[in-house]
């Protein structure tokens, strides 16, 4: 069954037909009747309730709808089941899914997701406002509602990384226009949210001129004054909390608190105590994943799996629900178009049989039956990238292992150097330090202590840089290397090895096959996921790139690394707005104070 692709019409446009169905002067198309009627407004659970559906939109939410069914009203029996709002998730980045837009719509709708705002600032890292169009026009061909933040922070970190594109003031201004942009993405920027910086300023500033909300990020356990002056620039959200201070300091500042549960961040469990322990009010508490890799998509869920763990932890199930729908539509004034079973609203809903397991048995949006029993039943075209939006990795000349030295200070026996330090399950990472052996003038890796090498090698411009670094976490026992282009987030390439002819290998592959990620080891090619587009996502099935996916994790946990979810660990090593340590193609970065600094200490 093909899915229909056209924007539903405005409420106000279908106001008289919905009021003539609900009088039972019109036939309903679809008639849904003894539902259990999750009302995440009043918080009840109404049994025998009926729902009468017109024009996409509810037209009549009540205790029996037989004066809607006319002669080809379609009527379902629910048998008590209960009748659920589409979930929604408030804040994520498609491309970490590595498929596009209308894949990780196929891989969603039978796990419950009817609405997304996502923040494509990966391709934007790439492609500029090109890419950004390009992800807003294909979010407008899908049958689900995918509504798009402009990017705030193209490059995330000025002064501190180039990125492949550069975003201005007026770029967001021109976004602000588009008929599916719904707000500003996450400010990344949150030093200079606190200084005045006129680019931050300039952004924010006409994000709330055009009226849509302007999305936060302060990834910092600073809860002071540079917090206080973040959130008086006027940011409305955060997801970037890890502790329960941090739900409770943003909610209190008026801002909305969302916690994530991505496929490699586990954040809800300590800050939904707020609520369940605190006493909170959680109108103010979103759920969402951030970051969802694809083979978490096709075999665990999506804003289901959020809102079964929030019930685990001991959320009451309709709250949890709220947080997942209704909070996430107020927060970005869509409540009178989504995020509720009522007249007027969207008829994006799912017949769920068992509520706190969330067992989903049929997905609907605006009226039309998409999944069915974890199954998609409609049919999803693909959508085609252009060419100039391939291609793009460009290392200027083939690399060799000697790009891959890091020289040590003359004379030198022994040295003192800067580690970035994994945390499994979290974006952040530690900065530690390694005292490191010298051979022949140049510094060695530590394997038995897990300290292998990194780099950053530059991919937009051809220049041929490659940075050099260490990191300790991933537990590679074998003689490996995993390059990637997905660096968020400005997208150079990672490589993490043990071996030096192996990162040069693998760097070299990911230059050949146009970007994606690559496992070598020993010269062989254990693991390879192509992804053509801006590096970043693939164009094929989600399925096909799950099952590729699942290959390099298998690979990796063969090669000694047991970290949950590695790769999307290897993936943020880059991204230069989280503490602590971090590579970029400028250097190593502290995070913590916002600077460079040298990778080798001082004797």
């Amino acid at each position: 069954m093909p899915a229909s692709t056209a924007h539903p019409k405005p409420w106000s446009a279908v106001a008289p037909v919905l009021v003539d169905v609900a009088m039972g002067r019109r036939p309903a198309d679809l008639v849904v009747r003894n539902g259990r009627w999750v009302n995440v407004y009043s918080g009840e659970i109404i049994p025998g309730t009926d729902l009468a559906i017109a024009e996409g939109r509810f037209a009549y939410c009540g205790p029996d709808a037989q004066h809607t069914i006319g002669e080809n009203t379609r009527v379902i029996d629910a048998g008590g089941r209960y009748l659920v709002p589409g979930l929604c998730d408030g804040h994520m980045h498609v491309e970490s899914g590595m498929v596009t837009v209308t894949e990780f719509c196929r891989a969603v709708i039978p796990h419950g997701t009817t609405t997304m705002f996502i923040d494509p600032h990966e391709i934007a890292n790439v492609l500029g406002i090109d890419g950004v169009r390009l992800m807003h026009d294909e979010a407008m061909a899908q049958p689900i509602n995918v509504y798009v933040q402009m990017p705030s922070c193209v490059p995330s970190a000025p002064g501190l990384e180039n990125a492949g594109a550069r975003l201005s003031v007026e770029d967001v201004a021109e976004a602000m226009s588009w008929p599916n942009i719904i707000g500003l993405g996450e400010v990344m920027n949150f030093p200079g949210v606190a200084a005045n910086d006129p680019l931050m300023v300039g952004e924010i500033a006409a994000t709330m001129r055009a009226g849509k909300t302007v999305g936060g990020h302060y990834a910092s356990p600073d809860l002071g004054r540079p917090f206080h002056g973040y959130v008086a620039g006027g940011l409305e959200d955060d997801h970037e909390g890890t502790r329960l201070d941090d739900a409770v300091a943003r909610v209190r500042q008026g801002m909305r608190a969302m916690l994530r549960l991505g496929s490699a961040w586990y954040d809800v469990a300590s800050q939904v105590r707020a609520i369940t322990e605190l006493g909170l009010d959680p109108r103010n508490f979103i759920l969402c994943t951030d970051d969802s890799h694809s083979g978490t998509l096709v075999h665990d869920g999506h804003m289901d799996r959020v809102v079964r763990h929030a019930i685990q932890q001991g959320l009451k199930p309709i709250t949890a629900i709220q947080m997942a729908t209704i909070n996430t539509a107020q927060h970005f004034r869509l409540d009178r178009e989504l995020g509720s079973i009522a007249p007027g609203r969207l008829a994006d809903f799912l017949i769920v049989s068992d509520l706190p397991s969330l067992v989903i048995d049929e997905v609907y949006a605006r009226g039309v039956c998409l999944a069915r029993g974890g199954r998609l039943e409609a049919d999803i075209p693909a959508y085609d990238y252009p060419a100039h939006a391939k291609n793009t990795v460009r290392l200027g000349r083939r690399l060799s292992a000697s790009d891959f030295d890091i020289r040590a200070p003359e004379g030198a026996q022994r040295v003192r150097a800067h580690v970035i330090g994994v945390i499994e399950n979290q974006a952040p990472t530690r900065a530690l330090e390694a005292e490191l052996a010298v051979e022949n003038g140049v510094v060695a890796m530590d394997r038995p202590n897990d300290i292998c090498q990194i780099a950053l090698v530059e991919r937009h411009r051809g220049t041929g840089g490659v940075v050099n670094g260490f990191v300790s976490g991933f537990g590679y026992r074998q003689d490996c290397a995993l390059a990637s282009t997905v660096a968020h987030d400005s997208h150079h390439m990672i490589v993490v090895g043990t071996g030096k002819e192996d990162m040069a290998a693998a760097a070299n592959r990911l230059g050949e096959v146009g970007g994606g990620v690559v496992l070598i080891s020993g010269g062989r090619e254990l693991a390879l996921v192509e992804l053509p587009i801006a590096g970043l996502m693939s164009d094929e099935r989600a399925e096909i790139v799950a099952e590729k996916a699942a290959r390099l994790s298998a690979v990796m946990r063969e090669m000694g690394c047991m970290l949950n979810n590695a790769f999307m660990q290897h993936s943020l090593l880059a991204l230069v707005v989280i503490p602590e340590l971090r590579i970029s193609d400028l250097g190593i970065i502290d995070v913590t104070a916002f600077r460079k600094i040298d990778l080798l200490m001082p004797a």
